[in-house]
């Protein structure tokens, strides 16, 4: 990812006042959500006291980073309304799956962080090798936040890269180490209201420019034909379109495995729900979530259909102009001075909200998951507090040499569902089987999550970029990754399974669908003869979606 060179943006000292506001009040919320950290409860789920409108709105912020900003209104300028897949179907279903059906669990389970609950329903290896691949993922991730606020604060306010890095890491670290995860929860519901302050009156000022919605879609047809504003059109199997995927990639691949591997067993997300005050608020946190969510995707993708009639040449060889200039290139052409500080603000704010939701998650993790249960054991609650505290400034570090990593890639949209398709979707595989199947063994998990990363990577490396099978464009290939890592999770988990013990009945109580412990003041019911008791459905099933994930590319 980079922006144009002259993308310089004319602010002056109104703009920089405001930014320097949001930074003081940034840091203010952080010194004032210390004094309600006493325990590591406190420090890494917020001793599960917060109302479900916080952790709802702070739910939608923390993936509301600017990388899907900028990324999806690039999307938006390059495909079109297809965009809306990424919403509509790539979160809300997933995001009403996750309060109603897996919540329960969760909660109920009194797990601190998503890796804790294969402990209780697996076995220490899988609780492991989970926890390593979630901490790395989230340094990763952390890192593609820092990276795309560097590219970007250089190119529109002229500062060098590493002074961007410095001071939002700076920042992020502030804040969150003083206050923990209400630190973080609170600030992300500032940063919810910032990042909407900089995006609506782009969207008016973009329309208004272009003649309104009529004078859009005409400009827009008359350019790019009418499949550019269909979500679904150009997507039958054997369609050339420039999304690079058809409407079974789309649906298997967004829509199932990408989506669901996302939303639900991602702890940067399931992390504020898990903050809530009790089972009901932590259901309703992503159904909160879902609202906005749902209209979201106009904010972000009109000003990238804008940008593209505005700027017909944006994105062509030679024009020195990358798709990922739409969002700059309308603040630089339609904002006045003291507006433009406001969406200065909400890029900046969303950047620190990605990074920052990964950076709290991954302290949890690395902190209560791998140091707690592997390295220093039955330590004083003080100790891991203050260990939380050190392993945030780790994570940051961290998260700067990773920004450089990210740097090799040139589409940091596609770097990331690359990177959701190797390690969100493997567990989602085994936390969905381990969820509904009672005889899912406990060393099914390990090896389940050992295929399909394996699997997907595989697909990835070697069958898509060695060219064994031909896929069009990146994203298509994280889509057909996507599914494969999941078919091979599913297959392998149901092959062990067979060959050695399930868990103790008795110790499922709160961890399998139709089960219920203390914690779960609901709990879902089910039948004896219910299908995902039953795994020849199972297996079966993982055969013909692995069929189907290629069977598009043989036309």
């Amino acid at each position: 990812m980079h922006l144009a060179a002259e993308l310089r943006l004319p602010t002056n000292w109104l703009d920089y006042s405001i930014l320097a506001i949001y930074f003081v009040v940034v840091l203010g919320i952080g010194f004032a959500a210390r004094a309600s950290v006493r325990t590591s409860l406190d420090f890494f789920l917020s001793g599960r006291s917060l109302p479900a409108w916080v952790t709802g709105l702070a739910f939608v912020a923390a993936n509301l980073g600017a990388t899907e900003i900028l990324g999806m209104a690039a999307t938006g300028a390059q495909y079109g309304v297809a965009v809306v897949h990424w919403y509509w179907i790539g979160a809300i279903p997933a995001m009403v799956f996750l309060g109603l059906v897996m919540m329960p669990f969760y909660y109920g389970s009194k797990v601190r962080s998503v890796p804790e609950f294969l402990l209780q329903r697996f076995d220490r290896p899988a609780h492991l090798l989970s926890s390593v691949l979630f901490a790395f993922a989230a340094i990763l991730i952390a890192g593609v936040n820092l990276y795309a606020l560097s590219i970007v604060v250089e190119a529109l306010l002229g500062w060098p890269q590493w002074v961007s890095i410095v001071v939002a890491g700076f920042f992020v670290l502030a804040y969150i180490t003083v206050g923990g995860l209400s630190s973080a929860i609170y600030n992300e519901v500032l940063q919810f209201f910032v990042i909407l302050a900089a995006l609506i009156p782009l969207t008016i000022l973009g329309l208004k420019r272009v003649g309104g919605w009529d004078g859009l879609t005409s400009s827009l047809e008359k350019e790019h034909g009418a499949d550019f504003l269909s979500a679904w059109g150009g997507t039958g199997i054997g369609d050339a379109n420039p999304l690079g995927a058809n409407w079974l990639t789309i649906v298997l691949g967004l829509g199932f495995v990408l989506s669901f591997g996302y939303w639900t067993t991602n702890f940067a997300e399931v992390q504020r729900a898990l903050s809530a005050k009790n089972l009901s608020a932590a259901r309703r946190t992503p159904l909160i979530a879902a609202f906005p969510k749902i209209f979201i995707v106009f904010v972000v993708m009109i000003p990238g259909l804008v940008a593209a009639v505005l700027v017909p040449k944006i994105g062509t060889h030679g024009s020195g102009l990358t798709y990922n200039d739409a969002i700059p290139l309308l603040m630089q052409e339609l904002l006045p001075n003291g507006v433009l500080g406001i969406a200065v603000t909400g890029l900046l704010a969303a950047f620190m909200a990605g990074m920052a939701a990964n950076v709290s998650s991954f302290n949890t993790v690395f902190t209560a998951d791998i140091w707690a249960k592997y390295v220093v054991k039955d330590r004083e609650d003080g100790y891991y507090l203050r260990f939380g505290r050190l392993v945030t400034a780790l994570g940051v570090l961290a998260s700067i040499g990773t920004a450089f990593l990210a740097a090799s890639f040139s589409n940091i949209m596609g770097y990331l569902q690359t990177l959701f398709s190797f390690f969100n979707v493997p567990m989602f595989v085994v936390f969905i089987i381990g969820m509904f199947w009672k005889r899912a063994s406990v060393k099914s998990g390990f090896w389940g999550l050992i295929a399909g990363t394996a699997a997907a990577m595989v697909n990835y490396f070697v069958i898509y970029k060695q060219g064994v099978i031909g896929i069009p464009t990146d994203q298509g290939a994280n889509f057909v990754s996507a599914i494969v890592g999941f078919v091979a999770g599913a297959v392998v988990m149901v092959v062990v399974t067979l060959f050695t013990a399930p868990k103790p009945e008795a110790e499922l109580a709160g961890l399998v669908y139709g089960t219920r412990s203390p914690g779960m003041d609901e709990a879902p019911s089910d039948g004896d003869d219910a299908w995902y008791r039953r795994p020849a459905l199972l297996g079966w099933g993982a055969v013909v979606l692995a069929a189907l994930c290629y069977l598009p590319y043989s036309f």
